[in-house]
């Protein structure tokens, strides 16, 4: 179980990271309709870094 919820974290972590960096990328760009593109993207990084921080807690409380 801590090996499942480890690679969860990892995975998680990398889900929030991508989103954050094709949000940049998006934003240097100056893309048409980029405004709301970056919005969704922000909404995205936002529920990926909760979720991320939800399963860190749970795994730091499972270690004891």
């Amino acid at each position: 179980m801590m090996t499942f919820l480890t690679i969860l974290v990892g995975i998680s972590l990398l889900a929030t990271l991508g989103v954050m960096f094709a949000g940049m990328i998006g934003l240097v760009r100056h893309e048409h309709g980029g405004g709301a593109k970056s919005n969704t993207l922000m909404r995205w990084r936002v529920g990926l870094q909760f979720t991320t921080l939800v399963l860190f807690v749970v795994l730091l409380l499972m270690r004891g």
